[in-house]
């Protein structure tokens, strides 16, 4: 029995377990993802942070302005706001594209398909470390104290990186079976963007439009945010995001299970 027909034959965790140990190769390809598209510029990637320095430099006293917030407290909330919701806009954007752009590797050979979604996340991490730093000038500036609690940063962020994982293989199996919905989830999280936090304070919403806050990524975003903020998250925040988590997980497995090996023919 040949390695490729044997590999078919695997089981779904088995399967998903050989794609995630290879750090080496989907390592590689999201470093190599982002030399090339900065290949011959002379500023690098530096440019991801020079871009995103730019934007919150731009938008923080304007917004500070039209909602009359203090600009100290105003400027690092908008900050990781955007830091954050980029983020989680490319993560789901290049979710949808997992299998569709990988489709060299996947016609020539046989490849877990879980590789390639540990590849777009580690290329999306890669960008995220090069614009996050620049919390560090904002919250020095603002006068941001933190506190042990900060530390919940780390185990929200391992939840966000096990939903991201879990939503790359969903979202990359449904939409290389139906394009259609790339299209529909581009503009579901250009539509959430405006109803999650972002640009704007919690506590300025009236008391009934406070149900837009338990969307999960509002939720999801509140965890990572707060502490950074020298806050601590709402209980609902946790809650609703361990609930979003075992969701995604169920949906993850069934998906992964049943049509991983139909992947190639879709492409």
């Amino acid at each position: 029995m040949s390695q490729a027909h044997s590999n078919l034959h695997r089981s779904a965790w088995a399967d998903w377990w050989e794609g995630t140990r290879r750090t080496d190769i989907w390592w590689t390809l999201a470093w190599f993802d982002i030399v090339l598209r900065y290949r011959r510029s002379m500023l690098g990637p530096l440019w991801l942070t020079l871009s995103m320095g730019a934007m919150i430099g731009g938008m923080g006293p304007l917004y500070s302005s039209l909602f009359g917030s203090e600009l100290s407290k105003f400027f690092p909330h908008l900050a990781l706001g955007i830091i954050f919701w980029s983020f989680f806009s490319s993560m789901v954007t290049d979710a949808c594209n997992t299998f569709i752009g990988s489709s060299n590797y996947l016609k020539q050979g046989y490849f877990p398909i879980s590789l390639f979604v540990w590849r777009g996340m580690a290329r999306n991490m890669i960008v995220f470390g090069h614009q996050i730093v620049l919390y560090l000038p904002v919250a020095l500036w603002a006068g941001i104290s933190l506190s042990w609690s900060s530390l919940l940063f780390i185990p929200a962020f391992l939840i966000l990186l096990i939903n991201a994982h879990a939503l790359g293989l969903a979202l990359g199996l449904v939409c290389t079976r139906f394009r259609d919905v790339t299209q529909i989830m581009t503009s579901i999280m250009q539509m959430l963007m405006f109803l999650t936090p972002v640009f704007w304070l919690p506590e300025s919403l009236p008391g009934r439009a406070r149900y837009v806050l338990y969307n999960p990524f509002a939720q999801m975003l509140d965890l990572l945010r707060a502490p950074l903020m020298g806050n601590v998250a709402d209980a609902h925040s946790w809650w609703g995001i361990l609930g979003w988590t075992v969701a995604s997980l169920i949906a993850c497995s069934l998906l992964f299970s049943k049509y991983r090996r139909r992947v190639v023919y879709w492409l």
